[in-house]
């Protein structure tokens, strides 16, 4: 028995499942740098404003937790969290991989997307203090494309039988 045999399924999924937490949390990680190095430029001339920057920094970073969150449920329906190493066939592990690829996709490019809208809304915040919020909004519209992301990934992992 070869190694395809013997693991491909398995390997499959956790391709899947690490594209799923790995992608987004590179978006993540993009777009909160962008958000932060727009927000250091205004804390050097106002230091009070830290905290409305925090807020428009993090806000990319909700991708990476929804990668996460996507990776744990994989693994879980897999079965890897019971000790034992799970047979899956093949056509299995295909499903688990296409199921993860909307998370993994959708969190890359709505996170770095995301820290765009951020950095320009800390711009906002540079300017005319008092409309802060309006970018905000701007940057939660953004986080509506990674939301169904993660519900297509979920709703995709839960219908993938053994």
């Amino acid at each position: 028995m070869g190694f395809f045999e013997a693991f491909g399924g398995l390997a499959l999924a956790l391709l899947g499942a690490g594209l799923a937490a790995v992608l987004p949390g590179i978006g993540s990680a993009k777009g909160t740098g962008m958000a932060g190095e727009a927000g250091t430029g205004l804390l050097c001339q106002d230091p009070s404003k830290f905290g409305k920057i925090l807020i428009l920094q993090v806000i990319p970073g909700t991708q990476g937790l929804y990668g996460l969150v996507v990776w744990f449920f994989a693994i879980f329906r897999m079965g890897l969290l019971s000790g034992a190493l799970p047979e899956l066939t093949v056509q299995t592990g295909l499903g688990y991989l296409a199921a993860c690829l909307p998370m993994a996709l959708g969190g890359l490019f709505s996170a770095i997307a995301q820290g765009r809208v951020a950095a320009g809304s800390i711009n906002i915040l540079a300017k005319k203090p008092e409309h802060w919020s309006k970018g905000m909004v701007l940057c939660i519209t953004v986080e509506f494309y990674a939301i169904l992301s993660l519900l297509a990934s979920m709703l995709m992992i839960i219908n993938i039988s053994k």
